[in-house]
């Protein structure tokens, strides 16, 4: 049987940044930083399997990879220099852009949206309308917080027919657990795997399924970094995209080589992550068939829904040529079977 609290503890421990490990290839003049968007968690496996299956030593890359802490923070380190690149969310990216940040989202790897509705199997939530007179808890100052009344105008829901009150990150699965609350708003590429890790089952509402299907996180690079130094970027993105569907396409291996690094998570909830995180590899328009590449299309929607519930000013004069760029991948495709080195 496992035991429930080691497990709580190290997903408590994982949002820490402190004290944890980083995967390392080594330094030199090509070494980089990649820092994640928070502490360390199963849904990061493929990161970790691209450095130890020696994608990035192929192109002559040193990668250490970095805890975060929030996608804001991690785009921050990145413009200052502090780290080289970041796995960060595209809206808090917009957001981060929008007050002047100088980066840019330059390889896609979430087409498509984590951010889900997640309750315990059992406990009389199989659908959305189930939702209606049931409590939801969520993070404060978080997207999803801010873009609830979005999807509450999808579902037809009035004011008032879900109560929702706010939690810290480390208190969200503890509470749903102990029946403070019904459900939480939650991304589901850590969520679900956090709850099978203690041995309950998850009913995961995904908010895509409701027609809110945005881009969801990337890898961003400074400005800088971009005019300074071009073909690192690209062996980058090369190493990346082939080591991440690697992982996609051998999810035991890949949680062996994350919990060689992260210790507290169990094989089968690694592999589980590193299935919810690779079914958002492929989206619509240019991301349908291309992994990893952005469309004008699909930023335009980020930037409007940034304006109407993340905080964008309604007079930003952001473009999509503002935010991404693809001029640095060679992207892969659905049909490709990639090989280790």
């Amino acid at each position: 049987m496992r035991n429930s609290r080691r497990i709580l503890a190290a997903i408590a421990g994982a949002i820490m940044v402190a004290a944890l490990p980083a995967c390392t290839s080594g330094g030199g003049e090509n070494s980089m930083t990649l820092m994640m968007d928070v502490g360390y968690l199963p849904k990061h496996a493929p990161f970790f399997a691209a450095v130890e299956r020696g994608f990035f030593a192929a192109e002559g890359l040193d990668i250490t990879i970095m805890p975060g802490s929030g996608s804001t923070n991690t785009v921050t380190s990145v413009e200052t220099g502090k780290v080289d690149a970041g796995f960060a969310d595209f809206g808090s990216t917009i957001i981060s852009q929008g007050r002047g940040t100088s980066v840019k989202h330059v390889n896609l790897l979430q087409a498509r949206s984590a951010y889900a509705v997640v309750a315990l199997g059992d406990t009389g939530i199989d659908g959305w309308d189930d939702l209606r007179g049931k409590t939801l808890a969520t993070e404060g100052a978080g997207a999803m917080t801010a873009m609830w009344p979005y999807a509450m105008s999808k579902l037809g829901f009035a004011e008032g027919d879900v109560h929702v009150v706010h939690a810290s990150s480390g208190s969200k699965i503890p509470g749903l657990l102990a029946g403070q609350w019904d459900a939480n708003l939650a991304l589901y590429v850590s969520d679900e795997p956090a709850i099978d890790a203690l041995g309950r089952e998850a009913v995961v509402l995904k908010w895509a399924d409701i027609g809110i299907d945005l881009y969801g996180n990337g890898i961003v690079v400074s400005d800088e970094k971009i005019a300074r130094e071009p073909e690192q970027v690209r062996k980058f993105n090369r190493a990346m995209q082939k080591g991440f569907l690697w992982a996609c396409a051998n999810p035991d291996e890949a949680a062996q080589d994350f919990r060689n690094e992260v210790s507290g998570f169990e094989t089968e909830t690694v592999t589980l992550a590193i299935r919810e995180q690779c079914s958002l590899n492929w989206g619509s328009g240019e991301a349908a068939n291309n992994f990893g590449v952005m469309d004008d299309a699909g930023v335009e929607k980020m930037i409007d829904i940034s304006r109407e519930f993340l905080g964008l000013p309604a007079d930003s004069d952001l473009t999509p040529a503002d935010i991404y760029t693809n001029d640095f991948l060679a992207p892969l495709h659905r049909d490709e079977t990639v090989q280790a080195p």
